[in-house]
């Protein structure tokens, strides 16, 4: 090894241990001596990624590539990238590239695998991840990664099994913990709970979002003792310590809510679709959206895709607002000003070139019920189903839920108090949709109805797409396509009724969101 080589080799460590000035210096040292040296350069792309600045890291990877450094790195770090700068369509084209150069390099491989996962490439991303754990058995996360792409399969025995191998790597492994418990895997129960309290006591009181997981788990750890009361506890611990670290957004909440009920009134939409365009499923996490879209797709004529931000990213790039947010008051307000055809033609190419999904198919993006009217007069054959939950339950089951900590629409679910006024104004943004929206291209589902009345509710949501009746439409549960959410395990057993009604068992701690559903006007008169 020469001594730019040996120079570099110790780059990379020091990028690992986030010695990020030590790191610089050796890069552009041997940038001085040699300006063509891709490996340098390709490190100062990590670095620069690994301080959120995508954009440069991007044009630093491929100075690398331009450089001669051809071994795969740059282009899967480079995908990685665009994918956080929600250019999808461009990061699969560049991960197929890495692909092209049979690369070797477990973290290469890993990274691969995390890129075709965040892409919806969940079956093969495991091929991916199970390669970087057969190069480097010894490294927690690449494990860690392999179970949650098993368990979007469906794998729950192997997901456990990659989790558990995880932790005996690394007990510290927060992340593991969350996702056993989220499994219901004992590990074994009787010491998970104990394990958690562990984890918890020495976190790091510098990293909310570990406390978070660990609050979580811990929750969920007592859910399953039957001791709700105490579960909230934790769950309030762990969010006290994110929500102090965040900026409030309930006011941009509150004008996004604002916007879309303007653009339900006043955008132009047809009344009768075109029975062959996409499917959109909406509505508040946690009611019911994965339930609908594996009905919806157990049908042989549908497609699922998944959870996709392609259409909020489409029409962001049309309407060139500042700011990284897709979801935002002028983004919203922007649809009047630009040629929705374009937007619609664009979204669907985008879909088509990164999934390969032709025919019809369903997008469950919850978060899209903010885009529902830009959908319908952008897509002039597409339909939306809302789904609609008991208040009570939407409210505690968003607040149970451990969403992405890097996905800040979901930020009111750090507070109880919070989650009940968003779920109040999504309620009165459901009426305007009904009162404005023509319905037969948007249709609410009521998740309570759809858990009594299965086949009655499944035959009526298929005359609605335009699909004949399926039996397997029936038995969604057989349907072995990936579950990239939080019912990933839920959606493989039959339809059954445990979790309605089950706020009531969490009183007097949810009395709080009670009260501001009350106050709305949103709580059924029996619940009064």
């Amino acid at each position: 090894m020469d001594i730019a080589s040996s120079d570099l080799a110790r780059a990379r460590s020091l990028l690992q241990q986030k010695a990020y000035r030590d790191a610089h210096a050796i890069c552009l040292e041997a940038l001085k001596r040699d300006p063509q040296n891709g490996e340098a350069f390709f490190l100062l792309g990590v670095l620069t990624a690994n301080h959120q600045n995508h954009a440069k890291a991007i044009e630093l990877f491929d100075r690398a590539i331009a450089s001669g450094f051809q071994t795969g790195e740059a282009e899967a770090q480079a995908a990685r990238s665009l994918i956080a700068l929600n250019r999808k369509d461009e990061a699969v084209a560049r991960i197929e590239k890495a692909i092209s150069r049979q690369p070797e390099n477990a973290f290469v491989l890993d990274t691969i695998g995390v890129v075709l996962s965040r892409s919806g490439h969940h079956q093969r991303a495991v091929a991916f991840y199970q390669d970087a754990v057969a190069r480097a058995p010894d490294t927690a996360s690449y494990h860690y990664n392999l179970g949650a792409a098993l368990q979007f399969l469906g794998r729950f025995g192997d997901a456990t099994e990659a989790f558990r191998t995880c932790l005996n790597l690394d007990s510290g492994d927060s992340r593991a913990l969350v996702a056993l418990a989220t499994l219901g895997a004992k590990h074994t129960q009787e010491d998970l709970v104990p394990a958690l309290i562990a984890a918890w006591a020495s976190r790091p009181k510098d990293d909310p979002d570990r406390a978070l997981q660990i609050a979580h788990a811990l929750a969920r750890g007592y859910e399953d003792r039957e001791d709700p009361a105490e579960a909230m506890v934790w769950l309030e611990k762990g969010k006290a310590e994110k929500r102090a670290t965040l900026n409030a957004r309930e006011g941009e909440d509150a004008a996004c809510f604002e916007a879309a009920m303007a653009l339900a009134k006043t955008l132009p939409i047809s009344e009768t679709p075109d029975p062959v365009g996409p499917i959109f499923i909406v509505g508040m996490p946690r009611t019911g959206t994965t339930l609908t879209d594996r009905i919806l797709s157990s049908h042989p004529d549908v497609t699922s895709a998944g959870e996709l931000s392609d259409f909020s990213i489409a029409l962001k790039r049309l309407v060139q607002t500042p700011g990284p947010l897709v979801l935002d008051p002028d983004t919203l307000n922007g649809a009047t000003q630009i040629d929705l055809s374009e937007l619609g033609e664009g979204y669907l190419r985008i879909v088509a070139d990164t999934l390969g999904v032709s025919g019809r198919f369903t997008d469950k993006m919850p978060l899209n019920a903010f885009f529902a009217p830009i959908i319908l007069a952008a897509l002039p054959q597409a339909q939306v189903i809302c789904l609609r939950r008991h208040p009570a339950d939407t409210v505690l089951s968003n607040y149970r839920q451990l969403f992405a900590t890097s996905f800040s629409y979901y930020a009111y679910a750090y507070n109880l108090e919070a989650t009940a006024r968003y779920t109040a104004q999504f309620f009165k943004l459901i009426d305007a949709y009904q009162s404005h929206l023509p319905p037969s291209r948007f249709k609410v589902l009521d998740y309570e109805n759809l858990v009594r009345n299965q086949e009655e509710e499944t035959r009526d949501l298929l005359a609605f797409a335009g699909l004949s009746f399926d039996p397997a439409c029936l038995n969604f549960h057989e349907n072995a396509a990936p579950v990239a959410t939080a019912s990933a395990t839920q959606v493989r057993q039959p339809i059954y009724s445990g979790s309605m009604g089950r706020w009531r068992k969490y009183r007097p701690a949810l009395d709080p969101a009670l009260e501001i559903l009350k106050a709305a006007n949103v709580l059924p008169p029996e619940d009064l």
